[in-house]
């Protein structure tokens, strides 16, 4: 028998029916991503091994073929596949950003799949941009990720209260708008707002404790029903389990992890780069076999044989 290499739509398309999530884990420093790639495979499961724009423009992971190239050194395709996280078309510094470029780029050094950011625009030009990277992805059979209505925390100033933000549900994804974006931009998997919050990224508070969120699990069920397509979960860190537990089973396919491991690293690669290394292999460790509760899910993901 021969075994056929999964794409990492079949497996999202394969976690989202079965309600398994798989994670993505965001690699802001190059050093992070081996005890990353070794805690999925210890463990047995399965995770997307990502970067965000923001983490090789405020952080050091250097660019998008640095973290190939680290990538292609420790990558176990049984438990990893390689993702492109946030290239947001207006950033959080509101520049507009070459997002097109930064894609095409990502898709030539074998990403295998994308994320476009137009959460920050308007319904339409969000639609728009979207459309545009899907028929540009999908020519490459690359999955691509989207995201609709406001996920806060990687701004410069000072979120509002969060308790106000939560219950007046300003900034979470319309349910009508999400049915019709679904609809109409070509998207395979989208990131919600439903009560989580990015991580902070400035120098001022990056290092502060994450605020820990609520997830509006109705809100989320009805989008549900509505889009029939893989939902993504940014912001996992610091969310109640009991939260992330529900979203699974109401639609979330994907859940992005960062604060978790990249705090743990920061604060221990002040003695050296081994400590942090092994900081991050235990804040893994805990996310899979606690948080998360997928240890021993990757061969219900992968199994496929002709």
């Amino acid at each position: 028998m021969t075994k056929i290499k999964k794409t990492t739509k079949e497996i999202v398309n394969r976690a989202w029916k079965k309600g398994i999530v798989i994670p993505g884990f965001n690699i802001p420093y190059l050093p992070m991503m081996e005890p990353v790639v070794r805690a999925l495979r210890d463990t047995n499961s399965f995770g997307l091994i990502m970067v965000a724009r923001l983490e090789w423009i405020k952080f050091e992971s250097g660019s998008l073929k640095d973290i190939r190239d680290e990538y292609e050194k420790v990558k176990d395709e049984n438990h990893t596949r390689l993702h492109l996280d946030h290239v947001p078309v207006i950033d959080e510094d509101d520049l507009l950003v070459d997002y097109e470029a930064v894609i095409k780029e990502a898709i030539e050094l074998g990403y295998e799949s994308v994320m476009v950011d137009g959460s920050r625009l308007g319904l339409d030009e969000n639609i728009a941009c979207t459309k545009k990277i899907a028929k540009i992805a999908h020519q490459s059979e690359i999955p691509v990720e989207a995201e609709l209505g406001a996920v806060m925390g990687h701004e410069e100033g000072p979120l509002p209260p969060y308790e106000e933000l939560f219950a007046s549900g300003k900034g979470f994804t319309s349910v009508d708008e999400a049915k019709k974006f679904v609809d109409e931009s070509g998207t395979d998997w989208l990131s919600v707002a439903i009560g989580n919050i990015h991580g902070a990224i400035s120098a001022a508070k990056k290092n502060e404790k994450k605020l820990e969120a609520k997830l509006n699990i109705d809100h989320l069920a009805k989008i549900n029903a509505e889009i029939g397509i893989p939902i993504v979960l940014h912001g996992g860190t610091g969310i109640n389990k009991e939260y992330i537990m529900k979203a699974v089973k109401h639609g979330i396919a994907k859940i992005n992890v960062a604060t978790a491991i990249r705090q743990p690293y920061e604060r221990a690669v002040k003695e050296s780069v081994k400590a942090g290394q092994k900081a991050v292999y235990q804040a893994m460790l805990e996310v899979i076999n606690n948080d998360l509760e997928i240890a021993n899910t990757k061969d219900g993901l992968l199994e496929s044989t002709l």
